[in-house]
């Protein structure tokens, strides 16, 4: 039992090789992947093809598959031949297929090579190779498949619909202005055709595709945007020996004052619905990350390509309801979490988790952490009615240190009654850092209220009392209070 794959050549019949040709005449039965190529007709072979799985599959991989275990299935019977356009080995997804389903199947295969479209183009279009290229597939295009370093050849646009997708995914990465070839039965004598667009103009009415239809995209110097890969080599040369003196002195702790900035300029961008600078301070913070990754390059402890791959790896390990086990109680997946941190920080108790939390985090925001991890394990409050008693409690025990004018014991118990506070926050949903920071906003539009009213009477703060300054705070609270 043996499955013979051979490549037909690009579509001219001087391309198919020569013993293609002797093994298409060997009398085995002949499956062809697609009848639609050109020296079908000037071959004298019996075949079947699989063109009806392309009208019934729902999309090509199970149109590939489909191809495959049926191949496999008459090559467990006897001796075959599967025939596919231009060379097996390139851009051919069955073949891929059929040689592992053959490996688990133990049936021996051979391949018969001939003159790929890759090739044809080569020639068509006069560049050479070994300058760098990519092949890709115009129905699994992506982003990070893009490399403007390298000529790049897109196949299987069939039709305007297909190069309208593919248009509006190279534009992600492409200026809208970038020269593209257009090439159609690249290698077919007399029916080769070429044409330059700009990429905008590439899925236009007057531009015809079909089943020979490949695009071919020249390694340009500009690109729609810059990317990690840019910021990197930035970076590298701001270190570097000619590089900026502010950032070849920093290390990672003269930095962890500027990261903490960023931080909050970031979400103060957030808080404003800024866009634009939101995107300038995320580029700020990244660009600290990168900046760390240097130095550790330079100090020869990790780079960003390590920080990558770390995180990677956590989301992974830390989400099986998403890449593994399918959670369906929203506490099993929440403990999950825990758990797994805690397997991978090598923790015994929940109280070493607590204790990592970073000393530098605001206290409040700190404080409902601590909470949080303590009422993952069901340590905490059952019912909102006692938070609201412990509350009252902190508070009665704050007051009677007061009074008895004990500064230690009261500043410990003002402590211990905002983070009772923050455990009503928790219970209640709120953020007590978001809710203390509209609180100081208010106040400082209030007061500038009352400095405004001060102001017009053409007096100052030691010109006027208490009272009337209470009354211009009571007036800006019903004011502004209507302005928003």
């Amino acid at each position: 039992m043996s499955i013979t794959i051979l490549g037909l050549g690009a579509g001219d019949i001087s391309q198919i090789s020569f013993g293609a040709v002797k093994e298409l005449e060997s009398g085995k039965k002949i499956y062809l992947r697609t009848e639609n190529h050109p020296i079908i007709s000037q071959l004298n072979i019996e075949y079947e093809s699989f063109d009806s799985y392309y009208n019934n599959g729902e999309n090509f991989e199970d149109v590939y598959k489909s191809i495959a275990e049926k191949i496999i299935q008459f090559g467990s019977e006897g001796d075959i031949i599967y025939a596919v356009p231009g060379h097996p080995r390139v851009a051919e997804s069955t073949v891929t297929l059929i040689e592992k389903y053959a490996y688990e199947k133990n049936i021996k295969i051979n391949m018969i090579a001939s003159m790929s479209f890759v090739d044809a183009i080569y020639n068509y279009l006069g560049f050479d190779p070994s300058e760098g290229f990519r092949l890709l597939d115009a129905f699994s295009i992506s982003k990070k498949d893009m490399d403007f370093n390298s000529n790049i050849i897109i196949t299987q646009v069939y039709d305007r619909y297909i190069a309208s997708n593919i248009k509006i995914k190279l534009m992600d990465y492409y200026n809208d202005e970038q020269k593209i070839w257009l090439v159609r039965s690249a290698g077919i004598k007399n029916q080769e055709y070429k044409k330059k667009v700009k990429l905008c103009e590439l899925d236009r009415i007057e531009n015809e595709f079909d089943h020979l239809t490949s695009l071919y995209i020249p390694k340009t110097s500009e690109k729609r945007f810059q990317d990690i890969f840019d910021l990197i080599e930035v970076t590298k040369t701001l270190r570097g020996k000619n590089g900026c003196p502010w950032d070849k002195k920093q290390t990672h702790q003269s930095l962890t004052k500027y990261l903490i900035e960023e931080s909050y300029e970031l979400i103060d961008s957030i808080e404003k619905d800024d866009i634009e600078g939101m995107i300038e301070e995320l580029g700020d913070l990244l660009y600290h990350i990168v900046l760390h990754s240097q130095i550790g390059i330079e100090e020869g402890f990790f780079d960003f390509d390590e920080v990558c791959d770390n995180i990677t790896k956590k989301m992974i390990s830390r989400h099986p309801h998403v890449f593994d086990i399918k959670w369906s109680v929203n506490y099993e997946r929440d403990f999950s979490w825990e758990k797994n941190k805690m397997e991978e920080k090598g923790e015994k108790k929940v109280s070493e988790g607590i204790r990592r939390i970073p000393k530098s985090l605001p206290a409040l925001i700190k404080a409902e952490k601590i909470q949080s991890k303590a009422a993952k394990v069901g340590f905490d409050w059952s019912d909102i009615e006692d938070v609201f008693s412990k509350v009252k409690e902190e508070y009665d025990e704050f007051y009677k240190e007061y009074l008895e004018k004990n500064h230690k014991k009261t500043q410990e118990e003002f402590g211990d009654l905002i983070f009772a506070l923050v455990n009503l926050a928790r219970f209640l949903k709120i953020d007590p850092e978001y809710a203390l920071n509209l609180t100081n906003t208010k106040f400082v539009d209030r007061f500038e209220y009352v400095e405004d009213k001060i102001i017009a009477s053409k007096k100052s703060f030691d010109e006027v009392d208490l009272e009337i300054m209470d009354s211009y705070w009571n007036e800006s609270k019903n004011k502004i209070n209507k302005n928003h």
